[in-house]
């Protein structure tokens, strides 16, 4: 279906039959409230690594998704590694230096933003050992003494209460390492041992780092948030939960991570063919089994945070450029709900250098902006959500929300998801890696009653295939290697986020408001009625 022939109709709800109407119908009132609209899926956004928060381009970009995608926390690996500067030491004696930290902290907050403090690497002269991961190296091994690394954690948590003062750090979060189950994160694997005969040694050293850690925050002030155990694919839970009841260690949050990739959870240099997983429940599933743990544990009150989740875990997988993700990422935030305090998307930016700098503007990066502050399909997921209002209307229509706000007016996001994964024996950077058109699905009419009769503005935004799609614009373009100012124009234009329809329309007395909207496969509609 080309974009110039998709069609908008009102429709007489009134004298419209059953059998002519579309099979998909939306239908809310405003008086008929569902609850607040749960907002966890911006309370944190990911990136890359502290010292690319140094960045004009990485800052210029937060202060874009902070300001229209509402996110509240940033997270980042790399705050201790050596190119952050923070630890040295002299004839045996830790020295201390928090100028580029506080650099980034108070940009951070400058912006309206808070950290959610991940605890981690360690810093080269702190460390037991060599061993890094990353094109920027960060050390993965424990401290060679858990006294000066306490002592350092204290120090730290120390300074940013002297600088930001105690009412703003209650807010923070302190999450103890990541993904410490996995040995390229952890201490390292140099003998080879397969994972269950690796992890239990692992899981116990980590176990004392996350003690010394929580404790080492928690004595500069008890009622600071620390958190664990930041594991892929939801590892330990049990065990954290278990220790730490156990030892009487502090926990006030479980975190961990999730990928809807099919095997594996490390991809550090990009050169692995992954396949996005068929299960639907994918993502979804485990929320809720981890949810399940901690409600049945003694920790009860514990929040649970996603501190990275996405389709993908490589850092080259074009399925993070598509449009597929936009329904994708509204799936998973619609159906986990409230089971999850956050979801914290991996990550806002293409500004990401574990596998060293990228070559090509769009590679199949984990941000939701390319380097030329390009906006993928997935940017505007988050854009439309925090586009509505801050109540929902019921609507039995499980793949939209209806909204309305305290000025009298109404957000409808509504979307197609169809879970299109690779066929067998094809890999998703050979899938997404094309053209790929989007089926129609029927359209879908839009019921809304009890307005406020009067004046609107409505405004119809579109993001699927060849609308706000990047992707697709750039695969037109011949995917070139390095992109002219005029092309970053053409890529622009592609994916600017204007309304498909604009105009001004009359509520009449019955406060009834009807229009039907074309579908496709992965389509996202973002429909509002703004009060005149």
């Amino acid at each position: 279906m080309s974009l110039g022939l998709l069609a908008f109709h009102a429709v007489d709800s009134s004298t419209a039959s059953a059998a002519e109407r579309p099979v998909r119908v939306i239908e809310a009132h405003l008086a008929d409230e569902a609850g607040p609209m749960i907002r966890m899926h911006n309370l944190c956004v990911g990136a890359g690594r502290a010292n690319e928060g140094l960045r004009a381009d990485w800052q210029r970009q937060l202060t874009k998704a902070h300001n229209e995608c509402g996110f509240r926390y940033i997270r980042f690996h790399g705050l201790f590694t050596d190119d952050m500067g923070v630890y040295f030491e002299e004839n045996g004696e830790p020295v201390y230096n928090w100028q580029y930290v506080d650099e980034l902290f108070d940009f951070i907050q400058r912006i309206g933003m808070k950290p959610f403090i991940e605890l981690g690497f360690m810093p080269s002269q702190l460390a037991s050992g060599t061993q890094t991961i990353f094109w920027w190296r960060g050390n993965i091994t424990p401290p060679k003494d858990y006294q000066k690394w306490a002592d350092f954690i204290a120090a730290f948590t120390e300074h940013v209460t002297e600088r930001y003062g105690r009412d703003e750090v209650l807010t923070w979060y302190f999450e103890v390492w990541n993904e410490p189950n996995l040995d390229g994160f952890w201490m390292g694997n140099p003998e080879g041992l397969p994972w269950e005969e690796w992890a239990p040694g692992a899981r116990a050293e980590y176990l004392k780092l996350y003690a010394t850690t929580a404790r080492a925050v928690k004595s500069v002030d008890s009622d600071y948030r620390v958190g664990g155990p930041a594991t892929a694919g939801e590892a330990w839970i049990d065990e954290t939960l278990a220790f730490c009841a156990e030892e009487n260690v502090p926990l006030d949050f479980i975190s961990t991570h999730s990928y809807a990739t099919m095997g594996g959870f490390l991809d550090e240099y990009g050169n692995t063919g992954t396949v996005l997983s068929p299960d639907p429940e994918s993502i979804t599933a485990g929320v809720r089994n981890v949810r399940a743990k901690i409600d049945a544990s003694p920790f009860p009150d514990a929040e649970l945070h996603y501190t990275e989740w996405s389709s993908s875990y490589t850092p080259a997988d074009p399925i993070h450029d598509t449009y597929h993700s936009t329904a994708f990422i509204l799936d998973k935030m619609k159906n986990i709900g409230a089971d999850a305090d956050s979801m914290s998307y991996w990550t806002f930016t293409d500004i990401f250098e574990e596998p060293g700098p990228r070559k090509t503007p769009f590679h199949g990066g984990f941000g939701m902006m390319n380097y030329q502050d390009l906006t993928k399909p997935a940017y505007f997921t988050y854009k439309f959500l925090n586009t509505l209002g801050d109540t929902t209307l019921r609507n039995d229509d499980p793949e939209s929300y209806v909204c309305r706000d305290e000025a009298g007016g109404v957000q409808a996001l509504f979307w197609d998801f169809a879970l299109n994964t690779p066929p067998e024996g094809v890999n998703n950077q050979d899938y997404y890696n094309t053209d790929l058109p989007a089926e129609p699905v029927g359209d879908v009419v839009l019921q809304l009653s009890g307005l406020r009769p009067g004046s609107y503005q409505l405004k119809a935004t579109l993001v699927g295939y060849r609308s706000n799609d990047v992707q697709t614009a750039y695969i037109d373009m011949g995917r070139p290697n390095q992109i002219t100012r005029e092309q970053v124009a053409t890529l622009r234009a592609a994916s600017d986020g204007s309304p498909r329809l604009d105009e001004a329309i009359e509520v009449g007395a019955d406060g009834a408001f009807a229009r039907e909207f074309p579908m496709r496969e992965n389509d996202v509609w973002l429909v509002e009625l703004l009060p005149l």
